[in-house]
């Protein structure tokens, strides 16, 4: 019964997330039409197929290879990934048109600050990450949860190159941004 109703998270997963590329596509009809330009992201494809990867991966090693609903460990993943998805909706909430799963130079439009910005350059980028291990392993799929952790930190690392070199050309976002840290907020 617990792989049925992981597979049917899994589902509700994949389903959100073409909702959100279905809203990202919206903004970036939004921001076209103001003028940015969306950069040239040749790893973009990798990024899709590992966000597909890990959620088919993960049904595939429950229903394969068996694996049990062990609660010590599905109760702290599944609080971990509402967290994260929390922190994702934020972002999405926090970002409104600027929000998109691709990378696009519209910093001259304005720089977001505000919400979980106020403390580090990339949340949504921890909170992906939580999630991409986290949901894995809510079932005990850890192989899905370990090739896809590490398979994502490649991707993102192409991602943040790419991202970083695009925002931090801008001198205002430098300003306002580049002191602050990547993922973790600093507590001292």
């Amino acid at each position: 019964m617990s792989a049925v109703c992981y597979s049917m998270l899994l589902a509700a997963v994949g389903l959100g997330r073409l909702i959100e590329l279905r809203l990202s596509r919206r903004h970036q009809r939004l921001l076209a039409s103001q003028g940015v330009v969306k950069v040239r992201e040749p790893h973009f494809r990798w990024m899709v197929l590992l966000h597909g990867g890990v959620l088919l991966g993960a049904g595939l090693e429950v229903w394969l290879l068996k694996r049990p609903l062990i609660r010590a460990l599905a109760i702290p993943m599944s609080v971990l990934w509402v967290l994260a998805n929390g922190l994702r909706l934020w972002v999405i909430y926090t970002m409104a048109e600027h929000w998109n799963v691709q990378v696009l130079d519209s910093v001259r439009l304005g720089v977001v600050t505000d919400g979980p910005f106020r403390w580090i350059r990339h949340p949504n980028y921890l909170a992906v990450f939580i999630e991409l291990v986290a949901l894995p392993l809510l079932h005990t799929a850890w192989v899905t949860a370990l090739l896809g952790g590490l398979a994502h930190v490649w991707v993102l690392r192409q991602r943040i190159v790419l991202e970083e070199r695009t925002l931090l050309s801008d001198s205002n976002y430098r300003a306002l941004m580049g002191h602050k840290p990547r993922y973790v907020p600093r507590i001292w």
